[in-house]
């Protein structure tokens, strides 16, 4: 077998893969950037969380189209993972519990309404659409709103980028100066779950916030500057896609859970090798003299 048909062959033989390449390079570029800022914010289970709170509009968008649509299914998801957000939001501020418990709550909801609305109507094959996704049947109109999702996030991500970081790293500063930093927040939130909706016809809602939170994990071990993170992030994003489609295709195995396994990969090698790692832990250069 020469390089081209193990690297090449499968993209240029059948249109269903090159749009399933597409779409990864798409998801890389936007959920990347977003997951190191979900990381930096100590929202990295939060992420997981709202990627579970889609299903229920996702389901019911289901029902509504009596199909498979990726425009209902989006719509609906996007409108429960925004309420779950708010909704978590606002309980941990007017209770006494924290952000993270009430969402933790609110999604183990919406994930087990999510599966009884779609029991209810759909066969056992539409549940595990929904649950693990089908990146290998992306059509052109679902590539068109993962495109117009990466695009809006780039530009949405440019325009808040400096108020994101002062709350990452000082938010009193911010509130000092009257930064509003509750809109940027809303609007990270809104950045966050337009992206799980992405993923979602990719990878399904179970891991939807794969492609967001082990790139971001990858980025951190590997460099200490944001810039730096956030590239290297969509960068390996977009690796685990090319090479998760790959070994898919030669080994006959399921094309999202391949993709998330090959980002898990890429993270215990930097676990391992990367300037934060272990190897550095254990090996530590020695200190210069003189």
């Amino acid at each position: 077998m020469t390089a081209y048909d193990l690297f090449l062959a499968p993209f240029a033989d059948y249109g269903f893969m090159r749009r399933a390449l597409v779409a990864c390079l798409c998801l890389g570029l936007g959920s990347g950037p977003i997951g190191v800022f979900l990381m930096l914010r100590r929202m990295s289970l939060m992420g997981d969380a709202m990627s579970h709170a889609v299903l229920p509009g996702a389901a019911i968008g289901y029902l509504v189209a009596g199909s498979l649509s990726l425009t209902a299914m989006g719509l609906g998801g996007l409108i429960a993972g925004l309420s779950v957000a708010l909704l978590s939001g606002a309980v941990s501020r007017m209770t006494v519990l924290q952000e993270d418990a009430s969402f933790a709550s609110f999604y183990l909801a919406s994930l087990a309404l999510g599966v009884l609305i779609v029991s209810l109507r759909g066969s056992n094959i539409d549940l595990l659409h929904v649950l693990f996704g089908t990146i290998l049947a992306i059509d052109a109109p679902a590539l068109y709103l993962i495109g117009a999702i990466t695009s809006l996030t780039l530009v949405i991500l440019a325009f808040i980028y400096r108020p994101l970081v002062a709350e990452c790293f000082d938010p009193g500063f911010l509130r000092a100066v009257g930064g509003r930093g509750p809109v940027y927040h809303v609007l990270f939130l809104l950045l966050v779950v337009l992206n799980l909706v992405a993923s979602f016809q990719a990878l399904g809602t179970l891991m939807a916030v794969g492609l967001m939170m082990l790139p971001a994990a990858v980025a951190q071990l590997w460099s200490r500057s944001l810039a730096v993170m956030m590239a290297i992030s969509a960068a390996s994003a977009a690796a685990s896609g090319y090479l998760g489609l790959i070994a898919s295709y030669h080994l006959e195995l399921a094309s999202g859970p391949t993709i998330i396994m090959t980002a898990a990969i890429l993270y215990g090698f930097s676990i391992l090798f990367a300037p934060s790692g272990l190897a550095r832990r254990f090996f530590p250069r020695p200190h210069l003299k003189g």
